[in-house]
């Protein structure tokens, strides 16, 4: 018996996943669309035997086996809830599964409805990921934009307050007026008179 064996329980396991992210992502999202639409008619079912419980007053659930499900996507529906799920970006599967449960919790669809209900929630992550890539790509171009400095902001603008050529009543005003007297701890300011 060797020992090369024995000494081997610190390696990295030698398999790793040849799947891409986009296909991680399908396989994820397809999962739990097909798992929500169980529950979901688990959910119908249960209801309708309450309902017949409550119109036969007799239960005859522990005679009745588990039905195989009835419902299931066509072809080209499930084709086309692949393509849009391909287009969702891994970071944003968890969130959109989370709207999708939210959603479903919220409303308790019909079976037939759940697909159209997840294909709501794929949208409104594809505009989701749209504005957040525009918004990223306005914070690149204007973080690549040339920035020009204070100092040349200082040259090509000067701003002063109190130089206008607009006459204002309140300027006729205060120059008539003498000048208010300072108290003694202030200098006495005064702007040479242009006459």
């Amino acid at each position: 018996m060797s020992l090369i064996s024995w000494l081997r329980w610190n390696e990295a396991p030698s398999r790793l996943s040849s799947r891409s992210p986009a296909e991680m992502v399908l396989e994820t999202l397809m999962m739990e669309l097909t798992g929500q639409m169980r529950e979901a008619e688990r959910q119908q079912r249960e209801r309708s035997n309450v309902v017949r419980k409550v119109c036969t007053g007799v239960d005859y659930s522990w005679l009745a086996s588990t039905p195989r499900p009835t419902y299931d996507l066509s072809p080209s529906e499930r084709l086309q809830l692949e393509d849009v799920c391909i287009k969702i970006h891994p970071s944003y599967c968890g969130p959109a599964i989370l709207r999708f449960r939210q959603l479903l919790e919220e409303q308790e669809p019909e079976v037939q409805e759940v697909s159209g209900l997840f294909r709501s929630v794929l949208q409104e992550v594809l505009e989701r990921m749209k504005q957040e890539e525009e918004a990223h790509k306005l914070t690149r171009q204007w973080s690549l934009r040339p920035r020009g400095s204070l100092a040349t902001f200082k040259t090509r603008a000067r701003i002063s307050p109190f130089a206008s050529d607009i006459r204002t009543i309140s300027e006729d005003v205060e120059r008539d007026t003498p000048p208010p007297l300072r108290s003694w701890s202030m200098p006495e300011f005064r702007a040479p008179k242009a006459d």
